[in-house]
């Protein structure tokens, strides 16, 4: 996953803990492709103190990843899901039981899992 897409998944899932300018800058950098130069011009700050704030709200954002595991458990979840999806719809194709049931025990883990945390 490009550095990106990761980041706006971080800031989905963690974005509300960030001050209120820390997520401007993300926003305005990694949300609407603007420049350190011109986020630096909208808030008369300089381009080294827009680098600065991105620089620790990335890390601030990963810790909170690395401590909590929101996203990789969604990103494992979502792929697990497209597993199920794959599975039924073999099974639809192939007219077999055999992927529905693995489906079924695919969904029935994951409730476990989910219920147990």
């Amino acid at each position: 996953m490009d550095k990106v897409a990761w980041m706006a998944l971080l800031f989905d899932f963690y974005g509300q803990l960030l001050t209120k300018k820390q997520k401007s800058f993300i926003d305005l950098y990694y949300g609407h492709d603007l420049s350190l130069g011109e986020i630096a011009e909208n808030y008369d700050v300089s381009r080294q103190a827009v680098y600065d704030s991105l620089k620790r709200s990335e890390k601030v954002l990963s810790d909170y990843e690395d401590k909590l595991g929101l996203v990789k458990r969604f990103l494992d979840q979502r792929k697990k899901l497209s597993e199920v999806a794959r599975l039924l719809d073999e099974s639809e194709i192939k007219g077999s039981t055999e992927s529905v049931v693995k489906a079924r025990q695919m969904l029935a883990r994951m409730l476990e899992i989910s219920s147990e945390e």
